[in-house]
């Protein structure tokens, strides 16, 4: 079985030693980072399959460093803080973090995040029936983990990835807000529709960075669907 890598970003030593030893203890393997410019040198010459980060590091911030990342990687980014205001974590998820997790945490809880996203990224990142969805000049394929529109690249976080790729393979099906998180997050859904809007939102930001098209159409007090083109 292939071992996932995971990069580890934590100033303090004590917790960054803690974390690694809880995922080594599951399997990964773990790259210890103490600084976000050290975090980005390691990303910059390796690729991860999932980055443990916390926000408040020497050198670049967590918050910098995501925004850096996220200009060139896919894979999933769950940020670990004792910054937990609602504004923070939305910030966090605009900038492309794929979960929170408040400090202090419990071993458990991060080990089975950590499962989750890994299990959701190696399921669109090349699994059994990979293709290529297109939708105008929209492009996603599956196996490289790519998008583009208008010929032009997208980089996405693994959940918005996620997200476009269950719009995409169900053009003319409205997903509610319920739909959407119980298979991207694959949790039970609690009302909350602001993580959801949150992720739609900046999916649309992205695409309209390099497209005029209007790609993902709201259907009000429903859901989201894929526009008519």
């Amino acid at each position: 079985m292939e071992i996932c890598n995971i990069l580890v970003v934590e100033d303090d030593p004590d917790i960054n030693k803690l974390l690694c030893r809880i995922l080594e203890g599951a399997g990964y393997a773990c790259r210890p980072a103490y600084s976000g410019t050290e975090a980005a040198l390691w990303a910059g010459q390796y690729d991860y399959d999932l980055v443990l980060l916390d926000l408040m590091l020497p050198g670049l911030t967590g918050e910098e460093l995501i925004a850096q990342l996220r200009q060139r990687k896919t894979m999933p980014i769950i940020v670990l803080s004792a910054k937990t205001g609602l504004e923070d974590r939305v910030n966090v998820l605009r900038l492309g973090a794929d979960d929170f997790i408040p400090k202090p945490f419990d071993n458990a809880e991060v080990l089975a995040r950590v499962e989750a996203q890994l299990r959701r990224y190696k399921q669109f990142s090349g699994g059994p029936g990979g293709k290529v969805l297109t939708h105008g000049d929209l492009v996603l394929d599956k196996e490289s983990v790519t998008v583009t529109a208008a010929g032009k690249p997208v980089p996405l976080t693994a959940r918005e990835f996620h997200i476009l790729t269950l719009l995409m393979e169900h053009p003319k099906k409205v997903f509610t807000r319920e739909q959407l998180y119980q298979q991207v997050w694959e949790g039970a859904y609690m009302g909350d529709d602001n993580t959801v809007n949150v992720h739609i939102s900046n999916l649309r930001s992205k695409l309209a960075k390099v497209s005029p098209t209007e790609y993902i159409k709201t259907v009000w007090g429903i859901g989201f669907k894929m526009n008519d083109l």
